[in-house]
């Protein structure tokens, strides 16, 4: 898929995603072609909004016939960047890090979480799914040996900031913040927040008012 804009929106990308979650459970399912409209249905978009975010990249799709599933999939992962393995690290081995690191959807995906560090005394030298928690101190040694571009933060909030640090001096390109504070770094350093009481308080907002999205 070749892009045809400098610009995407980020809510186009984030609905990309979607779509390919879509599709992999169509897939599975044992459908090989769709149309706009049921895709769009179980997308919880309209057809008319895929149609204009798929051309963004080139157009798709076959007039009377509609979507190749397989081939589609494929296009939005290589649109995306994820048609090739993302070498990740993970610093704060508590309880939410150690559910990342026992998650295997991340390699499914092309996300190899191959380091895991921790300042923590009592968990250095533990493993957990085949890694060996190391020192967040040997953290720019490891990420020289082994490749990583992205870093997970999962530690307390009042070490997110230090563990970004050691990030953005080894060289990584991109986190994934999933503590709850905001991070300082570099302007060339991607930065994505994962925080649950955002979508919470979404949630209840919606409940209290009765709205829906």
């Amino acid at each position: 898929m070749t892009q045809k804009s400098d610009h995407i929106p980020r809510a186009t990308i984030q609905r990309l995603a979607v779509y390919v979650q879509v599709l992999e459970n169509l897939l599975r399912e044992g459908t090989e072609v769709i149309s706009s409209e049921p895709l769009a249905k179980a997308c919880n978009v309209n057809a008319s909004q895929i149609r204009k975010d798929l051309a963004y990249f080139g157009e798709f799709g076959v007039r009377g016939v509609g979507y190749y599933v397989k081939s589609l999939i494929e296009s939005i992962t290589s649109a995306l960047g994820v048609d090739r393995e993302w070498r990740t690290v993970l610093i704060g081995v508590g309880n939410l890090g150690r559910a990342l690191l026992n998650h295997k959807e991340f390699r499914l995906r092309g996300f190899n979480i191959v380091g895991a560090f921790d300042c923590d005394p009592f968990k250095i030298g533990e493993e957990i799914s085949g890694l060996e928690v190391v020192c967040t101190k040997r953290l720019k040694e490891k990420i020289g040996e082994n490749g990583a571009e992205i870093g997970i933060i999962t530690t307390p909030p009042e070490r997110a900031q230090r563990a970004a640090n050691h990030l953005v001096e080894a060289g990584i390109k991109g986190i994934l913040n999933f503590a709850p504070a905001r991070i300082t770094v570099p302007g060339d350093i991607n930065v994505e927040y994962v925080d649950i009481f955002h979508h919470l308080y979404a949630l209840s907002f919606n409940i209290t008012f009765g709205k829906t999205d």
